[in-house]
């Protein structure tokens, strides 16, 4: 059975082949939609200021996805593509990283094991991961809110201070 998932995708280092941030992230979405994986739509790239001890800025883009895989071997997949793009495992939390790829959302709900829980348990905080996700699937359902991601960023915006 085919089911859909959103990804949100994030790089705020260069890389010696592919080069800028947003360069790394097209780079990423069309290593991403190979047999097994269709990339369905995918969102502008959008610069944000990191997280935690990082002092370089993000590129962050969310993207749609078709596969049969279920969200493990999704998980799978996408660690395989992040060490093809020079990631490391066991790097610090939230340090500067050549690609970053989450999975946000899947169709058929939520879904919990070691190393994985779906839906991402911080994408409803983050401005930078709502941002470009409402503008390829502003309709999708939270399961554990049932607000959908439009209506998430709309709480966030007006959390934010005024700039």
């Amino acid at each position: 059975m085919r089911s859909r998932f959103a990804i949100a995708l994030g790089s705020n280092r260069r890389h010696v082949r592919f080069g800028s941030p947003e360069a790394i992230i097209r780079a990423a979405l069309t290593r991403l939609d190979r047999k097994k994986v269709h990339v369905i739509a995918a969102s502008r790239t959008v610069r944000s200021r990191p997280l935690g001890p990082s002092r370089r800025t993000y590129a962050n883009a969310a993207a749609l996805i078709e596969t049969r895989f279920e969200p493990h071997r999704l998980l799978k997949r996408l660690k395989k593509i992040e060490r093809e793009f020079g990631r490391r495992p066991g790097g610090s939390r939230w340090s500067a990283r050549t690609l970053d790829l989450d999975i946000l959302l899947w169709s058929r709900g939520s879904w919990a094991s070691q190393g994985l829980v779906v839906p991402h348990r911080e994408f409803r905080k983050r401005s930078f991961v709502l941002d470009p996700l409402a503008t390829i699937a502003g309709e999708w359902r939270d399961p554990l809110s049932g607000l959908t991601v439009r209506q998430l960023k709309a709480r966030l915006d007006r959390k934010r201070p005024a700039a």
